[in-house]
């Protein structure tokens, strides 16, 4: 950057490099304020909306480790916190009194895994917290891994130490970092139009020499719809999340119609209240847009959530886009209450 054009940058825009990431402040700068001190410091008002996938019940990991958002004991202390400094609502209450004082968070768990079910339900109910399911209805009809975890699966099971680029990707991913490559190819992934999605795995699953994975690996990794029904029956908000969690601006108009309306259909007709809230998979802007915006309001969607960051401040709120930040299993203590204690630096990535 030039002097003159680097002049112009207001001060405080030139204390942090453009590519750094705020996320990565979290931790010096939480770790040198004592956590009340934060919190006072924090004075924010209006909506932080936090999104889980995974509780994760120890062990090594199965499938994708990036989608694990925090142990069970974890979650509990999470849960604590929160509930001591918090003012915890339901997605519903989001648009009421945003200019209200105190600080409100909204939970919300995305998917449908059976471990929503079986570890993080109870230690909602213990703090007496509500919290919204968003769910992919088909993974409940016809368990199965999904394109992400299905992936992780093939390079974890791989027989090569890279995956040739030929005519699917930029250039050739080496598989020594499991981790990167997975990375890597989810974001390819994404990028796809949806129509191509199964023939991109096809080749990864050549590609790696693991093959195809069966459905009988995912058997229990989707709650079902009894589990489900006792979600609602509990309090909790259900909401809809596609059929097959596909990108939805990356799907033709006649499949995203098929994918929100179905989706809302099916919840509608096995827990008997069609669901007025929803969550774009994967929730980055280019993963919904205007068409999908249109479809949603036809379908009788009042909010719907995104995932790249940020929280709702009092007269910004838009009902079709309402941001989320994700907790991850790598985030820590000081990381995770920094995030709540100033959303404004520490929720945005």
């Amino acid at each position: 950057m030039r002097a003159a054009t680097w002049a112009r940058v207001p001060a405080r825009r030139r204390l942090i490099p453009a590519r750094l990431n705020k996320r990565a402040l979290a931790e010096p700068v939480a770790a040198a304020v004592a956590s009340s001190r934060l919190l006072r410091w924090g004075a924010w008002r209006g909506v932080l909306t936090l999104c889980y996938h995974r509780i994760h019940p120890g062990g090594e990991p199965r499938f994708d480790p990036g989608l694990l958002s925090a142990t069970a004991d974890g979650f509990a202390e999470q849960l604590e916190f929160i509930a001591q400094n918090f003012d915890v609502i339901s997605p519903e209450a989001i648009g009421r009194d945003l200019g209200a004082s105190g600080r409100r968070v909204v939970l919300t768990f995305d998917d449908g895994y059976r471990d929503n079910y079986e570890l993080a339900l109870p230690a909602l109910r213990k703090q007496g917290l509500p919290a919204a399911f968003f769910l992919t209805t088909g993974f409940l009809d016809e368990p199965r891994l999904p394109w992400w975890d299905e992936l992780a699966w093939m390079v974890d099971r791989s027989t090569v130490d890279r995956i040739p680029a030929e005519n699917w990707l930029p250039r050739a991913i080496a598989l020594a970092d499991r981790r990167r490559a997975v990375a890597e190819l989810t974001a390819h992934y994404k990028a796809l139009p949806s129509d191509r999605g199964e023939d991109f795995l096809e080749f990864c699953g050549e590609a790696t020499g693991a093959g195809r994975a069966g459905v009988d690996i995912a058997a229990d990794l989707w709650m079902t719809w009894d589990m489900a029904a006792r979600i609602r029956d509990a309090g909790m908000t259900i909401g809809g999340h596609t059929v097959n969690h596909p990108v939805l601006a990356a799907s033709s108009s006649e499949a995203q119609h098929y994918e929100v309306s179905e989706c809302l259909r099916r919840l509608e007709e096995k827990l008997g209240e069609r669901p007025t809230v929803f969550a774009y998979p994967v929730g980055l802007p280019s993963a919904f847009d205007l068409t999908t915006r249109e479809i949603l309001r036809g379908a009788g969607v009042d909010l719907a959530f995104s995932l790249y960051g940020g929280y709702v401040r009092p007269g910004r709120l838009d009902p079709l886009d309402i941001p989320r930040a994700s907790v991850s299993l790598q985030m820590t203590r000081v990381g995770f209450r920094a995030m709540l204690g100033a959303p404004g630096l520490f929720a945005r990535w």
